[in-house]
């Protein structure tokens, strides 16, 4: 069984790749993603949890959770209080410029609704099953702001959970950040 904190991992990658697809070219490069959930107990239970788990983990430990976000193209950042979490993602010129909507494995876009800087989408994803919806706004080359519903199944309940986020851009120079890698087909 899966444990609730399991879950926003891919929700939190989703949210950090879906801005990629907005209107307006944003910059290649670092990029910071900060991203809260709220309107579900259970999930920001589960968030403060694992923060606190994060915290506290050994340093071999940390190293492989690290090194687990490292392989999707992603670095935790200090930050993230009260109850969000941060990460740090390098995003490629390609990727930009291909202005397509990034999903995980298990998930697909059923609607994508653009109009101006503005983008609308609705997913749903097999693992875990999950959909929603999502708006996100791209204010300039170098931030956006995006509001998410997602609906899911939790030990055989069903929750919604709402995430804000805003990505700002930090610099060209991604260091030792690889690019979010693509799902496997």
């Amino acid at each position: 069984m899966r444990r609730p904190a399991a879950l926003l991992v891919p929700f939190i990658l989703a949210a950090a790749c879906l801005p990629v697809a907005a209107q307006q070219q944003l910059k290649p490069g670092l990029w910071e993603i900060n991203n809260k959930m709220k309107g579900n107990p259970q999930m920001d239970a589960a968030m403060e949890q694992m923060q606190k788990q994060l915290a506290a983990m050994p340093p071999e430990q940390r190293k492989q959770m690290e090194d687990m976000m490292a392989q999707r193209g992603m670095r935790m950042a200090p930050g993230a209080a009260g109850g969000g979490m941060t990460v740090q993602m390098c995003m490629t010129k390609e990727m930009v410029e291909r202005k397509e909507m990034p999903v995980r494995e298990g998930c697909k876009t059923t609607k994508q609704d653009r109009s101006g800087n503005t983008m609308k989408i609705a997913f749903t994803c097999s693992s875990p099953p999950s959909s929603g919806e999502g708006e996100f706004t791209v204010a300039s080359d170098q931030a956006y702001s995006s509001h998410m519903v997602v609906r899911s199944t939790v030990q055989g309940r069903e929750t919604t959970t709402e995430m804000d986020g805003s990505g700002k851009w930090l610099g060209a120079d991604c260091g030792s950040i690889k690019p979010v890698q693509p799902p496997k087909n």
